[in-house]
Parts: structure tokens; C-alpha cells; sequence
């Protein structure tokens, strides 16, 4: 069965359930507890969202909405201070659930290539280091050098923010992302052996 078209109902049902996986998880997701707490039933959700699977694409696409605003408020021009900024934002107590689900759904495109989480890890590398990109100046964001400080700042945040997932430690994480974002900052271009 194909998924229904956009409509106002399908929209407040994907914010709700977006509300519900924050709090459960994706992993046992459930239609039937799902729709109780959402105000729906299984079958109008698999009536608007096509099937499980169908849901669970849109709703790792409605989690990526929440990444997609913080890469419209990063500054251009200096990788560092955007990644400063960026690890501020992933470090923030009020984003450790919608972390906790990207971090789950990562995961099970990486287990699971099939089905609902097909690509998603793949998706969100690409996004991430577009955004980073977009923070280097038009010089450096063509070339070899350039590409292996952004994939090194993102290859950072991800460590530090498994850890502070983990750990709850902000401040011993914020600081190893600052000392390693300074040492980014001041290195020399990378040459090939």
C-alpha cells in the first residue's frame, strides 16, 4: 500500500509519533502502543503512512528536520567556530533525545542496510560534511586538504558525542572537542606520503 499524500492529519500523527520515539526509541517500535499514544489506531496510521517501514522513513526524515535547522544557523567561512558552534548545540541537555534516535538509527542502517534505515548513515555523512563545507572558505573547500579537515572536525564531533551520550560528562567532552578543534585549526596542510 502506498503512503497517503501530505495532509494536516498525517502531519499532526508524524509529530506526535516524532514526540513518541524521542521518549521510546525506534528500536521495538510498535504500531499498536504507538497509535494509543498518539490518538490514532495501527490502521490509520499504515492508511497514511503506506506500512511500519513507511513510517519509520518519515519519521528518521522528521529527525533529520531538527539537524537540517542547525545547519541553516552555522556561520560560514571559519570550520572551527562553526564546529565550535555545532558541537554546542549537540552538547545541549535539551537534544540528547532526538541524539539518542539519530545515533539509534545511524546504527541500524549500518545492521540493517534493508528497510526503513537503508542509507541513513550514508545520508547523514554526506549532509554533515556539505554543512561543514559550507563553513570553509570558497579556497579551501575544493581541495584535498580541505576535504580531510572536514571529514576530521566531523570524524571529532561524532567521538565526542557517542561519549557524552554515554557518559553524560559535558565538560570533559566539550573540552577534548576544543583542544582537538584548536589543533585542527593550526595544522599544517595534509600532504600524501
Amino acid at each position: 500500500m502506498e503512503a497517503a499524500k501530505a495532509s494536516p492529519r498525517r502531519e499532526e500523527l508524524l509529530e506526535a509519533a516524532y514526540r513518541y520515539v524521542l521518549d521510546h526509541g525506534l528500536g521495538d517500535l510498535s504500531l499498536r502502543p504507538l497509535a494509543a499514544a498518539v490518538g490514532s489506531s495501527p490502521r490509520v496510521l499504515l492508511y497514511l503512512f503506506g506500512s511500519k517501514d513507511g513510517l519509520v522513513r518519515a519519521l528518521l526524515i522528521r529527525a533529520r528536520a531538527d539537524e537540517r535547522e542547525l545547519l541553516r544557523q552555522t556561520p560560514t567561512g571559519d570550520l572551527t567556530e562553526a564546529a565550535g558552534l555545532i558541537w554546542d548545540w549537540l552538547a545541549a541537555p535539551a537534544h540528547r533525545a532526538v541524539l539518542t534516535l539519530w545515533v539509534e538509527a545511524y546504527a541500524r542502517s549500518l545492521i540493517e542496510p534493508d528497510g526503513p534505515w537503508a542509507g541513513f548513515a550514508r545520508d547523514s555523512v554526506r549532509e554533515w560534511l556539505a554543512l561543514l563545507a559550507s563553513a570553509q572558505p570558497p579556497g579551501d573547500r575544493d581541495t584535498e586538504g580541505g576535504a580531510a579537515r572536514r571529514t576530521a572536525v566531523l570524524a571529532v564531533l561524532r567521538g565526542a558525542l557517542l561519549d557524552l551520550l554515554a557518559t553524560g560528562d559535558t565538560a570533559r567532552t566539550t573540552a577534548a572537542v576544543r583542544h582537538q578543534l584548536a589543533a585542527l585549526a593550526g595544522s599544517a596542510p595534509l600532504r600524501r606520503p
